[in-house]
């Protein structure tokens, strides 16, 4: 996949960083220059795997649901050079074995979010007011954020169905969760995306009211036909799953003959919030 190096900025230094496989990749040495005082990084990097056995480990064989660095295409200022580089969650394991003053703020936050997270394992609603505060000041309208902690709920009830009947992987939530798009939208959540012209951001944060819906109702129903018809196995998940985005699918196509327009959207709230009901076209 073709990589696109872009700059971040952390305590005022620059960190380069590329699009690799749906997500951000950021240049070590850029983070180790950030917050220590050595000159070679490099070096600095291989110490620290020589004091540290077990981040050794990761960064040579990953562990679980955990990704090693890889070498990645950056731009620098002689073209493009191959260097390591680490996604989001293993930059958080380098700054935990930084032993520099520098890298202490960046540790207490994350001591700080590790905390939250707990408290949230203990008392799901401190989860549930959490993420409502975050898109209340991201700017989303009380009435898009009911639907969409909504939505949530009826997501997770169907992840947890499909966990208790048959499906392991993620590849597998992404295979059924195709099903149910194609089904309902007529596309899948790849396409979609395009559609909207989004790249990581999360597609359900850029529905809009209908489309959260159609949306909602396609999930709910696959879930319902699960436990009616008592589904085991990927193959008849699969299979229910476009059963539950066809009925959807058929509301929709409804409503649109009805409206005479279509319910998918190119709009997006990339750069107005959704309070002022007005997406980027």
């Amino acid at each position: 996949m073709q990589t696109n190096t872009q700059i971040a900025l952390f305590r005022g230094q620059k960190i380069r960083k590329t699009f690799h496989n749906n997500e951000w990749w950021f240049v070590i040495n850029d983070v180790i220059e950030s917050l220590t005082d050595s000159s070679d990084p490099a070096q600095y990097f291989k110490r620290l795997k020589q004091r540290d056995e077990e981040f050794a480990k990761l960064t040579e064989q990953g562990g679980v649901q955990f990704v090693p660095p890889l070498m990645l295409e950056v731009e620098t200022t002689g073209g493009k050079q191959k260097m390591y580089c680490w996604q989001t969650e293993g930059i958080f394991r380098l700054v935990q074995s930084i032993p520099s003053p520098k890298a202490e703020p960046f540790k207490r936050w994350l001591a700080k979010v590790g905390y939250e997270r707990i408290q949230e394992i203990e008392n799901p609603e401190l989860a549930t007011k959490r993420t409502r505060m975050l898109y209340k000041l991201k700017g989303y309208s009380d009435d898009w954020i009911e639907k969409r902690m909504r939505g949530i709920a009826i997501r997770e009830e169907l992840t947890d169905e499909w966990q208790k009947r048959g499906a392991r992987e993620d590849k597998d939530y992404e295979i059924l969760t195709s099903e149910i798009s194609k089904a309902a939208f007529g596309v899948t959540p790849v396409e979609y995306k395009k559609i909207k012209g989004l790249k990581r951001q999360n597609l359900r944060d850029h529905m809009d009211d209908f489309e959260l819906i159609f949306n909602m109702l396609g999930e709910r129903s696959t879930t319902e036909i699960h436990r009616q018809e008592d589904s085991q196995g990927v193959g008849k998940l699969k299979s229910d799953a476009k059963a539950g985005g066809s009925i959807a699918g058929n509301a929709r196509k409804a409503l649109e003959k009805r409206l005479g327009r279509p319910i998918i959207s190119s709009g997006n709230y990339l750069k107005n919030p959704e309070s002022g009901k007005i997406l980027k076209k």
